[in-house]
């Protein structure tokens, strides 16, 4: 028989190692390389073992309609899951410490509930008289709901082989379920890994929903994200800072729905308040005829999404580099937009400290912000407002060309509900020159690189005039 030997396990990435190490060779993290027992396997190949038997292919159309969702009652989190629970499914949600996993988690739970279906809700970081201190704050405690604190796997496991109604599980969290044959401690790979393959086998075989929550490193990914991420059919990510009032529960791998599709949510002293309008809530504060504002109409999912993107500039006095300052975009593809403005437009930006924000908390990864972007740089630059009417997007190429984005038409729908009046983006040439149909009521101006842009607001009032004008009117 051979001999068990030791391994070293990256808790940051799941790196395996022979020896230990202070850094870890394949994330670059320190002190995150552990000692854990290998995992008992049958020796030789699963194929040569014997004793299996043969499966049954079948074809891909069924006999059987597909198992109808459980919808939460919420219905920001039903479009994020794509509809609700699938029956059998597993589902991990992630998020900071404090921003809002438990408590959406249990009104949920407890809407559920509520509606007749029999929930589960197994807390492994918190007691039972805790969780019962959060669903009092939060008006929860007439709820059926179904509550335990338990940590050992064994326990929750021949727990949920005698229950034959469960439609919903919640695991509070899976970092701190540990299986006794394993050595090593709870939250390590080896056990996450274990612990999860279980859980989802129940899933599958008892044909109920199960949700594990997971905690997340320093970076913001899950701990341990590999390993969690390839085996549930969802992933679940809080984003926005705890100090903010807004909440985006973002799906970033759906085996049921669409990818990147969001939820918006306000933290309020009653719990989560699903925000029906995110646009109009993100624009609720903005001040127009401000030089380095421009509004962005993007798309999250399936739904249009329109934001305020604001841009500072200030002469640079460290002495050394000027300063790159960046909230909620990319601060690479920052760098590259100011070197396209720099070199193909003129626009001088290199001697400033840059600041950029995405307003209310949204963080925008899409490529169709550089036009935006762009205008809020230039228009800070220049001290020209843009437009309070004007929403714009677009993806900026190298060589400063305006190239098109997908679903123009949504967001062009989304803007003139909300009152804009113009909208800038790129020419559709792929269309035959073909001009974007727009909602009556919206202009569209279609440019075809960078310059135009530039020029359209050279010719601009400055912001003092603007204001100006503005208080004029005003009387």
């Amino acid at each position: 028989m051979a001999k068990s030997t030791a391994r070293f396990i990256c808790q940051n990435c799941g790196a395996v190692t022979s020896k230990w190490q202070g850094r870890c060779d394949t994330c670059g993290e320190w002190n995150t390389i552990t000692e854990e027992q290998p995992e008992t396997r049958a020796p030789g190949p699963a194929g040569k073992a014997g004793g299996g038997r043969r499966i049954e292919f079948v074809g891909l159309k069924g006999r059987a309609a597909p198992p109808p969702r459980t919808a939460t009652g919420m219905a920001e989190l039903d479009r994020v899951l794509g509809g609700g629970f699938v029956p059998g499914s597993v589902v991990l949600v992630g998020g900071d410490p404090g921003i809002g996993k438990s408590t959406i988690l249990l009104q949920a739970a407890a809407r559920i509930a509520a509606a007749g279906r029999r929930v589960l809700y197994i807390s492994g970081e918190e007691s039972i008289d805790q969780v019962r201190l959060r669903a009092l704050r939060l008006g929860l405690t007439n709820s059926p709901l179904g509550l335990a604190a338990a940590t050992s796997l064994r326990d929750i496991a021949a727990s949920l082989e005698e229950e034959r109604e469960a439609t919903l599980v919640i695991i509070d969290s899976i970092q701190t379920v540990w299986l006794d044959s394993l050595e090593a401690a709870p939250g390590t790979v080896s056990q996450v890994r274990a612990c999860a393959a279980e859980l989802t086998r129940l899933a599958k075989t008892r044909n109920f929903a199960v949700v594990l929550v997971g905690h997340v490193t320093k970076e913001g990914t899950l701990a341990g994200p590999r390993v969690l991420e390839h085996m549930v059919d969802a992933t679940l990510y809080f984003e926005g800072d705890r100090g903010h009032q807004f909440r985006i529960l973002r799906a970033v791998k759906n085996r049921f729905g669409a990818t990147d599709e969001i939820g918006v949510f306000e933290m309020t002293d009653q719990g989560l308040v699903e925000v029906a309008n995110p646009s109009a809530l993100f624009l609720a504060e903005r001040r127009g005829n401000i030089s380095g504002s421009a509004v962005f109409a993007g798309m999250e999912g399936t739904r249009p999404v329109l934001v305020e993107i604001q841009a500072l500039l200030s002469p640079s006095t460290s002495g050394g580099s000027p300063r790159r300052q960046v909230v909620g975009w990319d601060s690479g593809r920052l760098a590259m937009l100011m070197a396209v403005l720099e070199s193909r437009c003129r626009v001088s930006l290199g001697q400033n400290d840059v600041y950029l924000n995405i307003a209310g908390g949204l963080r925008i990864t899409e490529p169709a912000a550089d036009l935006a972007v762009a205008a809020a740089l230039v228009s800070a630059a220049t001290d020209r407002p843009t437009s309070p009417d004007t929403v714009f997007f677009g993806e900026v190429g190298l060589s400063g060309e305006v190239r098109q984005v997908a679903q123009t038409d949504n967001r062009l729908r989304e803007a003139a509900k909300l009152g804009f009046a113009s909208a800038t983006l790129p020419r559709r040439v792929a269309r035959g020159g073909r001009a974007a149909s727009a909602p009556d009521g919206l202009q569209v101006a279609e440019i075809g690189h960078l310059a135009d842009l530039v020029a359209a607001l050279a010719a601009a009032p400055p912001a003092k005039r603007a204001k100006a004008k503005a208080a004029d009117a005003a009387e």
